[in-house]
């Protein structure tokens, strides 16, 4: 009697894994975009140092009124800090310690390396501009899609005249008015810093709710403009998503109405703000240094503005080339994302 044998599958080694894990569509276009992002990296520092260069004086100016700075001593710092050197010389000098030794150069002012300055304060940035992000996303989308569901009803005109009052209002008129806003209340919200006096006595959890508590303001100053604008894009895209063939088919079936809105058309809807997410993050960041000064949040902002009104050459040029390298991770971000959403986009189509 013949015995049955079950098929005999042959093992993929770990090696042929790698291998196909390697040559997979995703891999390959986040090592394309990353080389595309060497070459503008490149080609944005060497912009920026030239453009910041064009600027007249240096950092040592402040010092040159001084009695206390001889010209000998003035032309040791300069010599010191590179500065009696060709701006081209400087550039190259500059580019080969970040490429080979990941060195960003020497803060004039603060007499410390820059990475070490901008590690101090990145968290609290990145901080500041996640919470931004999650509290626009979470009061826009929902919003929109109400104000598409309602379209022309009494609801949706009272959102669309909020929209159009956010979008009108920049970050640096809402930090004033919620400056205001918190002084008339005072001491019910926090006017400035990250944390309280008693922030160190606190337990864990009495920690995060006291950064918590300081988050409020600065996020609301961030999210009102950048919320308004994601409602109205939600809410076009939907309306352009309902009005398909498609739409009008699922509902001739007998679904019901939330079904056809929240599986079928925000699922199509949402892949246009997948893609503002990239541009979202770098706007919000530029955003955040103006709420930081604002609200004397420990961030990047008033950091980088002080390196700006002093000439802090290399200072300024790493905070430069951040907010490019985060505007690039998020838009690769945006991309894989919007490909794992939609299955029908592949990112070999994408440019």
């Amino acid at each position: 009697m013949a015995q049955s044998s079950t098929p005999h599958r042959p093992s993929v080694s770990p090696w042929n894994r790698l291998v196909a894990f390697a040559s997979s569509e995703t891999v390959l276009y986040v090592v394309k975009r990353i080389l595309q992002a060497a070459l503008t990296l490149l080609l944005a520092s060497a912009l920026s140092f030239f453009v910041i260069q064009l600027a007249p004086g240096n950092f040592l100016d402040q010092y040159r009124q001084s009695p206390q700075f001889s010209p000998e001593t003035l032309a040791q710092l300069e010599a010191q800090f590179g500065l009696n050197q060709p701006v081209w010389r400087q550039y190259l000098n500059w580019l080969y310690q970040v490429i080979f030794h990941g060195n960003f150069g020497l803060s004039f002012a603060y007499q410390s390396p820059v990475v070490d300055l901008l590690w101090e304060r990145v968290p609290n940035t990145l901080l500041l501009s996640f919470a931004a992000i999650v509290v626009t996303w979470l009061i826009a989308i929902p919003l929109g899609v109400v104000g598409a569901v309602k379209q022309n009803r009494f609801l949706d005109k009272v959102l669309r005249v909020l929209s159009y009052l956010g979008q009108g209002m920049p970050t640096i008129v809402t930090g004033l008015l919620l400056l205001f806003f918190a002084q008339s209340v005072a001491p019910l919200f926090p006017i400035g810093g990250r944390t309280s006096i008693i922030h160190d006595d606190l337990n864990w959890f009495g920690k995060v709710l006291d950064v918590g508590w300081h988050l409020i303001l600065p996020t609301l100053a961030l999210s009102i403009t950048s919320f308004a604008g994601l409602q109205r894009i939600t809410r076009g895209q939907l309306l352009d998503v309902l009005r398909q063939n498609y739409i009008q088919t699922a509902r001739a079936k007998g679904l019901s109405e939330n079904r056809v809105v929240y599986v079928h058309a925000l699922r199509n809807a949402i892949n246009p703000l997948i893609t503002l997410l990239g541009f979202e993050f770098a706007s919000l960041l530029g955003g955040a240094f103006i709420t930081e000064t604002y609200f004397n949040w420990p961030g990047l902002g008033k950091l980088i503005l002080e390196a700006v009104q002093a000439q802090d050459l290399y200072l300024v040029m790493a905070s430069l080339m951040m907010g490019a390298i985060m505007l690039i991770i998020g838009n690769l971000l945006a991309d894989v994302a919007l490909s794992f959403v939609d299955p029908r986009i592949r990112l070999s189509d994408m440019n």
